[in-house]
């Protein structure tokens, strides 16, 4: 008999009346709430403009989106494409399904329009929403304990996730890895919080580290992983995705660090009507940006950084 155990919901979808609630979407879409909310948060306290996070997330996350879904189908196309199958699921995003290699990806090309159309460098912006978007996919995993996917091996730990019968699953208990993957997004979100306050990380470098941190992670998550997958000399497809990106993100951080050491002064120049810096000088400290970093005037700003809660 089993005493303990993490259940798993009976299903994934509220009906209130007509219109469903998914869970798996009702994560996503707190997530990324939340990755805006605390990149403005460390975007003032960098001298640059509240809101002008939240515009550039409007190309960042659509693109996003686009590009994590065209992971997930074209690495697993045998979902949609193969016999027996409808082609048509490939756009039901809501059931699940976002490759956070495609995501990111896609999602700089969508940041990168918005930097454009700011005059922001992208470096600086991608350092300010870094940690927020740990703390996204922290939360965008719950997603998954909805839809009771991307479990790992059988266990009968404590902590074990009760998996019920289903289409395509064998009811049991298993890791939990959805769980350990949020657990350890926190952590990288934490991470680059504290690097970036102690070696005042600029020029993408606090990115890049969020980056390797959690590809780190990710190998180990994915090596437990028993869900159908891409193999190549006898691994997982992400797990030789995670070891190549985060020795690019290594290396990035290595490089840069030599051509351009230190943090960009001004993150954002002032626009025409608006004084200089945004709200920084009024936001600023309360902001809680880190210790060492720099406002728009180059002087060092005195607040401590406000941790993330969770």
């Amino acid at each position: 008999m089993d005493l303990a155990y993490i259940p798993s919901p009976s299903t994934g979808v509220i009906n209130l009346g007509p219109v469903p609630l998914r869970g798996y979407a009702f994560c996503i879409i707190i997530g990324v709430f939340v990755a805006v909310w605390y990149g403005n948060r460390r975007w003032i306290a960098r001298g640059g403009t509240a809101g002008t996070v939240a515009d550039i997330a409007v190309w960042a996350v659509p693109f996003g989106l686009v590009g994590g879904r065209l992971y997930h189908v074209v690495t697993d196309y045998q979902l949609y494409f193969s016999e027996g199958r409808n082609w048509v699921d490939a756009f039901k995003i809501w059931e699940g399904g976002l490759g956070i290699w495609g995501a990111v990806a896609l999602g700089a090309v969508g940041a990168w329009i918005g930097c454009r159309r700011r005059g922001i460098p992208l470096p600086a912006y991608a350092d300010a929403i870094a940690p927020g978007i740990a703390l996204a996919q922290a939360i965008g995993r719950w997603g998954n304990w909805f839809n009771q996917e991307l479990y790992g091996r059988p266990t009968d730990l404590p902590w074990a996730l009760r998996i019920s019968e289903g289409v395509n699953r064998e009811g049991g208990l298993y890791h939990p890895t959805f769980l350990y993957e949020s657990l350890w997004c926190v952590g990288v979100a934490l991470l680059v919080v504290w690097a970036d306050r102690r070696f005042t990380l600029g020029h993408g470098r606090a990115f890049a580290l969020y980056v390797a941190a959690y590809c780190a992670g990710r190998g180990w998550i994915e090596y437990m992983r028993v869900d159908d997958a891409h193999h190549i000399l006898g691994l997982r497809l992400n797990v030789w995705t995670a070891m190549l990106v985060f020795l690019l993100a290594v290396t990035y951080i290595v490089v840069s660090a030599r051509k351009r050491p230190g943090r960009e002064a001004v993150v954002e120049p002032a626009r025409k009507g608006a004084p200089a810096g945004g709200e920084a000088a009024a936001d600023g400290p309360a902001a809680g940006e880190a210790g060492s970093g720099r406002t728009a005037s180059g002087k060092a700003d005195a607040g401590a950084e406000t941790s993330p809660k969770h």
